[in-house]
């Protein structure tokens, strides 16, 4: 597996356990640190594929909130990470390209960063697998900063109606704010029915 170079210098400078700090920093504010859980709440699903799970918060409060949850992610420390936090979840460490598992969901989320620290070549494959762990009609929900060297939203939605999905709805942030172009975006694909 190949990480681009945007991944392996965030990693290298990453601590994990700053990293979900940050997360309970903003809880012991009074902040809401689940918006993504939120969103993907929204489309009351039973089963949710966290795929990029990172050290698996999103998989951890979705699971907190009665849904079943399994937790994808390439790189081992995070899946462990993940792990030793929930062990009661299933956490899997696969490269999303490649994902063959035998579960479909009613929701994908690709919370963070998780599409553009694909490696380019594997980005297409990457939205594919996503799409085919999904149930009849199920939803795509992404989030991802919009920089230059990075997918643009073009490309992005390319992949997904090469996959067999549509847009349905596009956000500037995880709490439903209208996207009008900006730094930011949460794209709603969803499959046919």
């Amino acid at each position: 597996m190949s990480y681009p170079d945007d991944w392996s210098r965030w990693r290298t400078e990453v601590d994990l356990d700053a990293y979900d700090e940050r997360w309970r920093r903003m809880a012991a504010a009074g902040h809401n640190p689940h918006g993504e859980a939120d969103l993907v709440m929204s489309f009351a699903p039973a089963s949710v594929l966290d795929a990029g799970c990172g050290t698996g918060r999103v998989a951890v409060e979705l699971a907190a909130r009665g849904v079943a949850v399994l937790g994808v992610d390439a790189d081992p420390d995070m899946v462990a990470a993940a792990a030793a936090k929930a062990p009661e979840l299933r956490w899997v460490h696969a490269d999303l390209a490649a994902l063959d598992v035998p579960d479909r969901f009613d929701v994908v989320v690709l919370a963070g960063n998780v599409v553009p620290y694909v490696a380019p070549a594997d980005r297409a494959a990457a939205v594919a697998a996503c799409a085919r762990h999904l149930v009849a009609g199920g939803v795509l929900v992404a989030g991802f900063t919009l920089q230059p060297g990075w997918p643009e939203l073009a490309d992005y939605d390319g992949w997904c109606d090469a996959a067999g999905l549509a847009l349905e709805a596009r956000f500037a942030t995880w709490d439903r704010e209208p996207y009008s172009g900006g730094p930011y975006a949460v794209s709603v694909h969803r499959g046919a029915r």
